[in-house]
């Protein structure tokens, strides 16, 4: 969960984006796929981070605050739209480092991204340079499992890939009760950066093979997800002021287009490729885990962690791609319950770097009739005084 500063940071970013996104998105709807606003129409005095769309502009910014532990507010000024796009030593500092870092990796790595913002500064405003005693005598943190890796050969003892899913097949109710599950609606309570601690009510809809929209229903207005099998677009109500519904590219569409292939999971080998198996050991909460990693069609990894002995899923880890380096988003799942035969989570928390969310349903009906409205562009939302 995001602090409070975090939090109010992030509400008055979202009222200057309303201003700036407001004319970028004004342009009605698209038959196919939309193409997203890019980054240097909507917004100004953009001098190094070109040709980024509008998403892939914010990953970027996201990336940033998460090497040092910043926020929004701690570099721009976020009263007007036209003091958020004013120079300051610390964005002319920022420009450097991203200058000097595209250089030092162009000179030495072949211009492959080697060396990022995280490299040095790991949290803090200020690269150490002095060597820590309580690290290298302290005890070790614990291994995290997101980083495990296959260092030289595969583990010739794991199970194959092949074997992995038949078993989270197995474990979810079989092939035969998945085919029969073609839809649900979930309901249930949502609680993240965007709720200030409180649970607020949640709407799922999912439909076989790959429509997904997600509604939250916040205290100013919902907030809406929605994949509809081609574009994925957002809206937000955090404010007061009608947020416009923003169309997602890159990473945040491919982490759409596979949380609504989980949905309907025995589709799940086909949606990725360049299947690999055989990474060392690991656990999550003392439960011993199979990793399986695929590539996103943005060459992007994606780890799945299977529980070893039910073989569930408990943990995915993906990453959104930015000009500066790889955003992690990691979704963990708990309390699988039987829903026509069907082993599904009823428990989710989402962790990436602008904060936390959890989601708890207490219902799920399955194959129900939704209307197909529930899956096309969302309108913009028009908030609700709290």
């Amino acid at each position: 969960m995001l602090s409070g500063s975090r939090r109010n940071t992030l509400f008055a970013l979202q009222i200057v984006l309303i201003s700036l996104l407001s004319v970028a998105s004004a342009s009605g709807q698209a038959a196919q796929q939309e193409k997203p606003p890019m980054a240097d129409e909507v917004f100004k005095n953009i001098q190094v981070l070109r040709g980024l769309t509008v998403d892939q502009f914010m990953g970027t910014m996201g990336f940033i605050a998460a090497a040092l532990s910043l926020n929004c507010i701690e570099c721009h000024d976020t009263s007007s739209t036209a003091a958020f796009a004013l120079d300051n030593p610390r964005k002319l500092m920022a420009r450097r480092m991203i200058v000097m870092v595209n250089a030092l990796n162009k000179a030495n790595f072949g211009g492959r991204r080697e060396v990022t913002c995280y490299s040095c500064h790991r949290g803090d405003t200020r690269p150490r340079v002095t060597p820590r005693l309580t690290e290298q005598y302290g005890t070790p943190p614990p291994e995290d499992p997101n980083e495990v890796e296959i260092r030289q050969r595969p583990n010739p003892t794991a199970p194959s890939v092949d074997q992995i899913f038949n078993k989270y097949i197995q474990g979810l109710g079989g092939a035969q009760r998945l085919a029969g599950l073609t839809s649900f609606v979930g309901h249930g309570t949502y609680e993240g950066f965007d709720t200030e601690g409180d649970k607020v009510p949640v709407d799922i809809y999912a439909k076989a093979p790959n429509q997904l929209t997600t509604v939250v229903h916040l205290k100013t207005g919902d907030n809406i997800r929605t994949y509809d099998g081609r574009n994925f677009w957002t809206t937000s109500a955090g404010t007061f002021l009608p947020l416009p519904v923003l169309v997602m590219s890159g990473g945040e569409l491919e982490g759409a287009k596979l949380d609504a292939a989980l949905s309907f999971p025995a589709q799940i080998k086909q949606t990725l490729k360049d299947w690999r198996t055989g990474f060392p050991s690991t656990t999550i909460d003392d439960n011993e885990v199979e990793i399986v990693q695929g590539t996103n069609a943005d060459n992007t990894p994606v780890k799945f962690f299977f529980d070893k002995k039910s073989g569930l899923l408990l943990r995915q880890l993906r990453f959104t791609d930015t000009l500066i380096g790889l955003n992690p988003t990691q979704i963990d799942y708990a309390d699988y319950r039987d829903v026509s035969g069907v082993k599904v989570p009823f428990h989710w928390t989402v962790t990436w770097t602008d904060g936390r969310s959890t989601t708890e349903l207490t219902s799920v009906q399955p194959n129900v009739a939704i209307d197909a409205a529930k899956f096309a562009r969302p309108a913009p939302v028009v908030p609700r005084t709290p």
